[in-house]
């Protein structure tokens, strides 16, 4: 049986278009505003939710979503937050996956955290830190709940590595699109056309681009070669610039809006 995001890319492929990923770290700015925020990129269009798991040690993060995991950290988020907010998330009708780093999901137990991801109505889980090397029983509780497991590759993944990574991959593979962390840039690096041709070259699985995007223009280019288009930072910066009241959720619903075109112009 399929998950709710390998529908996703079924359908937005029909549609000859790629899917809007949205990203946010549970709790941030409060677990209250989150589930406003998510609820306000969903009716801007995002087609799925991203859930960041807080962690104190965010070393793949760019500043803008260190800032946001450790404001989350601060006001007490942790695993109930990611549960609660992946469930508000499939509530509002969008398939939903869990970011996280691997020592907070080994600190709870992983066979109980694919399980709960699973009860939550989730339908992946995104191991940046984890090697595929280190994921023998990952792989097979994932695969108990019947959850995806997502992996990381960037441009200076071998040819070799990125064979061997894309094979344990379903849901869709992430495509880093620059070298180093993540954050919104002004522009999209080169190397992401160049990593999705040769990602495409070893799997069929969906590739999805993060890593940078931040305006409908950017959007719409990653969008012409990949199946998915990841924003988180361009997001968050929103709320970090203007709170999460009115204002703010109206500006987060305005931004997913013309992401959203971005990826419908990009084919």
């Amino acid at each position: 049986m399929s998950t709710k995001l390998e529908d996703l890319f079924i359908k937005t492929k029909s549609e000859n278009r790629a899917a809007l990923i949205g990203y946010l770290p549970a709790g941030f700015p409060t677990q209250k505003d989150s589930k406003l925020i998510v609820k306000a990129m969903i009716e801007g269009g995002v087609d799925a939710i991203e859930i960041g798991y807080p962690y104190s040690d965010p070393v793949m993060d760019g500043p803008v979503i260190q800032a946001a995991s450790e404001q989350a950290i601060s006001n007490g988020a942790g695993v109930d937050e990611v549960f609660d907010l992946l469930m508000i998330s499939v509530g509002y009708g969008v398939p939903s996956v869990v970011m996280s780093y691997w020592s907070p999901i080994e600190k709870y137990g992983s066979a109980k955290f694919a399980a709960a991801v699973s009860a939550a109505g989730g339908s992946g889980v995104i191991t940046p830190d984890l090697t595929v090397e280190e994921s023998e029983l990952w792989k097979n509780q994932a695969q108990n709940e019947s959850i995806n497991r997502i992996y990381v590759v960037a441009p200076s993944t071998t040819d070799q590595r990125l064979a061997k990574v894309t094979s344990e991959c379903s849901g869709f593979i992430y495509a880093a699109s620059l070298m180093g962390v993540t954050g919104a840039r002004t522009s999209v690096s080169g190397n992401a056309k160049a990593l999705v041709d040769r990602i495409r070259n070893a799997s069929n699985t969906p590739v999805a681009v993060g890593l940078g995007v931040s305006t409908k223009e950017q959007a719409s280019e990653v969008a012409s070669y990949a199946d998915g288009v990841i924003v988180g930072s361009a997001f968050i910066k929103v709320i970090q610039e203007h709170g999460a009241g009115r204002s703010g959720l109206k500006r987060i619903k305005k931004l997913a809006e013309s992401l959203s075109k971005g990826v419908r112009d990009g084919r």
